[in-house]
């Protein structure tokens, strides 16, 4: 941290600017030119040997610990090799890149480890495979010994290539503080970020972490693919197999354009709805119970955590729309289809004139889509991390409420003046079913109706005083609070 000198007139000469300056430079990147402390790894195998190259690059002088001392050429050269007990006592910090079924090997080394830190960076094959973690399993082998778990969650790859982006956050936690200090230190000299995460209870959910294949994608995925199939056998079933049945055309080549062309942007009508449903529930719920001070059920607590994912995955489906509404005049169904009013009209030698009510609505319609579509991505590109670490609180609530709101008004709205006209028609029913448009309405058209009805004042001043406290019956709530406390207990 830059050092600030006060003088008499308050300000800081030029040349001590410029020391700051270029001590700073000099701490953002690992000096290699001088030599660090000397460091063990137990295991030659894929992710120590490179953890002990990206070391010695980073300046450390990295020993060996392995059942055999013969230099392999798999170990990098300026790397020693000694037995597991020799290579110990050379150094402070020990590292385990060994599997947890062949920690056995340690027990007879409890009295050399005693003191030192030693970094259990292990996996599992399987969420909770064992009863404790890894790292606790491995304090309880070595009991004098100072446990850190790190490193778990970088891949052997990553190291070797240089490409961490996806990996530069690595996890540490541990019982001693000042272990967990040369541990971080050892993270920031290799270009890693630390992140302390607490005791070393924490050492289950950390090597959890890299098993975990998109905990927060799975419902949102699920569910778009479960409306995506939904929707196909619907449209397959009205504009297909109806109109080959009834009308005896054969449109069966609508599965390639048409189909998904309608599916995209009523699944993605629907995503966004959901999106916005859950503060909508919770409202009515914090509402009934006057209090904010009790738990939402579960189900709405992960519905309200996957918001994010719900409305990514909308925008992915409204782009598809997109590109696939750009794409259409190229098809050879709609080129015939505008081509065959032109050649009647050629034909009997008659205008049709400009019908300006209809002109008006596709306009209106595309113009709602275009605006919706730009708010849209607005709205997404805010969602990102590297976009909304970058802006406060108020400035992302501003963008994800109000812009969503206004987003979903506009799709909404868009669908209603594309849509609106086949509600009214008996065509537009086939086998007694309503189109695809009418069935995206229902839930984005719910939850606009409930949030403007929660935004008039005599239900959003009592839904403001809840949310910053105010209790109807305390008593009342306490009371429950005690309940879940001791079922907790």
């Amino acid at each position: 941290m830059m050092a600030t000198y006060y003088s008499d007139r308050k300000c800081i000469s030029a040349t001590e600017k410029m020391n700051t300056n270029s001590s700073n430079m000099m701490a953002l990147a690992p000096n290699t030119s001088k030599k660090r402390e000397t460091v063990c790894i137990f295991g030659t195998g894929d992710f120590g040997r490179a953890l002990g190259h990206k070391m010695i690059q980073c300046g450390y002088h990295v020993v060996y610990g392995s059942r055999s001392t013969q230099i392999s050429n798999l170990v990098p050269k300026d790397a020693e090799v000694l037995s597991h007990a020799e290579a110990a006592q050379k150094a402070a910090i020990v590292i385990i890149a060994i599997q947890r079924q062949h920690y056995n090997f340690l027990t007879p080394l409890a009295e050399i480890l005693r003191g030192k830190v030693v970094v259990d960076i292990s996996n599992n094959l399987k969420l909770n495979q064992y009863p404790e973690s890894n790292a606790e399993y491995l304090a309880q082998l070595l009991p004098g010994a100072r446990v850190v778990k790190a490193f778990n969650t970088v891949s052997a790859w990553a190291l070797q290539s240089g490409a961490l982006d996806a990996s530069r956050q690595v996890f540490v936690c541990g019982d001693d503080t000042e272990a967990k200090e040369m541990v971080m230190n050892i993270v920031r000299a290799l270009g890693l970020t630390p992140l302390d995460q607490g005791s070393l209870l924490a050492a289950q959910e950390i090597e959890n972490y890299p098993l975990q294949l998109f905990p927060m994608w799975k419902f949102p995925i699920f569910l778009s693919l479960g409306l995506t199939a939904f929707f196909f056998f619907y449209c397959l079933a009205l504009d297909v197999i109806y109109t080959y049945i009834y009308e005896h055309n054969n449109f069966s080549f609508f599965i390639a354009m048409t189909i998904p062309n309608r599916i995209c942007p009523v699944v993605a009508l629907i995503l966004l709805g959901l999106v916005y449903l859950p503060g909508v529930l919770a409202a009515i719920i914090q509402l009934y119970r006057g209090t904010k001070y009790r738990r939402f059920p579960d189900w709405l607590d992960k519905w309200m955590l996957c918001r994010k994912q719900l409305g990514l995955i909308a925008l992915a489906f409204a782009s598809l729309h997109a590109v696939f509404t750009l794409a259409s005049p190229l098809r050879s169904f709609v080129k015939w289809r505008n081509a065959k009013p032109i050649i009647s009209q050629a034909l009997n030698n008659k205008t049709e004139p400009l019908d300006t009510t209809n002109a008006w609505l596709s306009d209106s319609y595309l113009a709602l889509g275009i605006i919706g579509f730009f708010f849209f991505v607005l709205v997404g590109i805010t969602s990102l991390p590297s976009v909304s670490n970058s802006v406060n609180w108020r400035e992302f609530r501003f963008v994800q409420s109000k812009l969503g709101y206004l987003t979903l008004i506009l799709c909404t709205a868009h669908t209603l003046v594309y849509g609106g006209k086949w509600f009214l028609s008996p065509t537009a029913y086939k086998w007694y079913l309503p189109n695809i448009y009418m069935l995206s309405l229902v839930v984005p058209c719910a939850v606009l109706v409930v949030k403007f009805v929660l935004i008039f004042p005599c239900v959003d001043k009592p839904l403001t005083q809840i949310r910053q406290g105010w209790e109807r019956n305390p008593k009342s709530s306490e009371q429950s609070n005690y309940i879940i406390n001791k079922s907790a207990v």
